[in-house]
């Protein structure tokens, strides 16, 4: 593994007393490459704090511009980024906050013909992104690839986070299910609720984003059990949070 240097020993230093982290979690985050297709709501925390915490190399993949509207919710960004790539902003925020990620900022709408191309060569993929075309590129091509998939979404006052990996078995020897387990093959954009056309309240998208990177940590290091064929839903209305497995 990769050292950590004297900085970064005192950067990370509440990560490397935590039991189950020491120094040995650190060096894994450092050597970790990661993929976060959107550099949106969720994409915003889940980018931000996976910075923080040290993630060795992050990828961000996301076509979008900044627009006010984005601000409500989308804390990368700044009024002044308006107009500007969600990619450029993305790479400031982050060499701004922690100076030892390498950062891959990748101007690009991701799509069943350059999702194997630009996720391949990463350890692991978050996906924040909005619409089903979207979603459906991802985990193919993270299931071709082998790579884990942590997947969150959010409407309203709702969210919910779970993670893909059908190449992982499960200890009774069977696979852990995919995508398709919770997204039949009829399903359609049109289908799921837009935030232009019902909203969402702010706060959310960093509730299910920094949750999103918590599973991303846990699989890095192997800290604890992520949600592999367990969906964890949030009801932001009542401040609970259920589990249904699938």
């Amino acid at each position: 593994m990769t050292a950590l240097s004297a900085e970064e020993t005192r950067r990370y230093a509440r990560h490397i007393v935590l039991k189950g982290m020491g120094g040995e979690g650190q060096q894994k985050l450092k050597a970790a490459r990661v993929a976060v297709v959107g550099a949106g709501a969720l994409g915003s925390p889940a980018i931000a704090y996976l910075a923080a915490a040290g993630i060795g190399h992050l990828t961000v993949i996301d076509s979008d511009e900044v627009s006010l509207s984005n601000l409500q919710r989308q804390i990368l960004h700044r009024t002044g980024d308006i107009g500007e790539a969600k990619v450029a902003s993305a790479g400031r925020f982050v060499a701004a906050l922690n100076p030892h990620v390498s950062m891959d900022c990748r101007l690009a709408r991701i799509d069943r013909g350059n999702a194997g191309a630009l996720l391949g060569g990463h350890d692991l993929v978050l996906d924040g992104s909005d619409n089903l075309s979207t979603r459906l590129a991802v985990a193919g091509a993270a299931e071709t690839l082998a790579v884990p998939l942590v997947s969150g979404a959010i409407s309203m006052f709702d969210g919910q986070v779970t993670v893909f990996a059908p190449h992982l078995a499960r200890p009774d020897g069977s696979p852990y299910p995919g995508f398709r387990a919770l997204y039949p093959e009829d399903a359609d954009d049109a289908d799921l609720p837009s935030c232009e056309a019902t909203g969402v309240l702010a706060p959310l998208a960093g509730v299910i984003g920094a949750q999103m990177a918590m599973e991303a940590i846990k699989l890095l290091t192997g800290i604890g059990t992520p949600l592999l064929g367990r969906l964890m839903l949030y009801d932001g209305k009542a401040g609970r949070m259920t589990e249904v497995d699938y």
